[in-house]
């Protein structure tokens, strides 16, 4: 029985050889370093969009997505011509209109994550501009609970972090006020905010203080 071998061919101007696996090695990386990934970005609907009844693309109503005010949308890079981004939300993708959405200015990856589960945030429907501000505890989500800590104990993640992945983890002394948001996760951290600096916390080291 015959079979087949295939072999990777390089063309040059005065030679013709097989690739080593340099070569593909080396071809691999710069075809990845040519691949732009687009800027993950989070919007929130500002207004009910029913593209079969609102779009002003007849011919590309299908390829647009539905939404409802408050509902998060997740957009990859920016608009196009037209004046549309590309975006995802509640497990579908399409063509979202600019003009009928708001960007929500936040970097934080644990809250894009937050956001994205939570999938929607109040919104004034008769509002023009949509700009939260996120940095502050009362502006954050309703269903994602905010409590105010103080720590009990030192803690330095690189020292007593059981964890192999420290980085994630926010350091703080005895004393100082944490703000925990959500719930604890299986391994018995948090997620908190102390003076703009946010990572996984203990909950062993923290201990419930009242607003008032």
């Amino acid at each position: 029985m015959e079979t087949g071998l295939e072999l990777d061919v390089l063309i040059f101007p005065d030679e013709v050889r097989i690739a080593t696996p340099q070569d593909l090695r080396e071809w691999d990386l710069e075809t990845a370093s040519q691949v732009s990934i687009p800027t993950v970005r989070l919007f929130v609907a500002l207004y009910p969009y029913n593209p079969a009844a609102m779009s002003p693309n007849y011919e590309t109503a299908a390829e647009e997505l539905p939404f409802v005010p408050g509902q998060i949308i997740k957009v990859f890079g920016d608009k196009d011509d037209d004046g549309f981004y590309n975006g995802e939300s509640g497990g579908l993708s399409g063509y979202v209109p600019s003009n009928m959405v708001a960007e929500i200015p936040v970097d934080d990856e644990y809250l894009k994550h937050l956001l994205m589960q939570q999938g929607f945030l109040p919104v004034d429907q008769t509002a023009i501009s949509f700009t939260p501000d996120l940095s502050e505890a009362s502006s954050m989500l309703d269903d994602v609970v905010v409590r105010r800590m103080v720590a009990l104990f030192d803690y330095d993640p690189w020292e007593s972090s059981p964890n192999m992945d420290s980085e994630v983890e926010l350091g703080f002394r005895s004393g100082d006020i944490i703000y925990v948001l959500g719930e604890m996760d299986q391994d018995g951290f948090y997620y908190g905010d102390l003076h703009g600096r946010r990572g996984l916390v203990p909950s062993n080291f923290l201990q419930p203080l009242p607003w008032n």
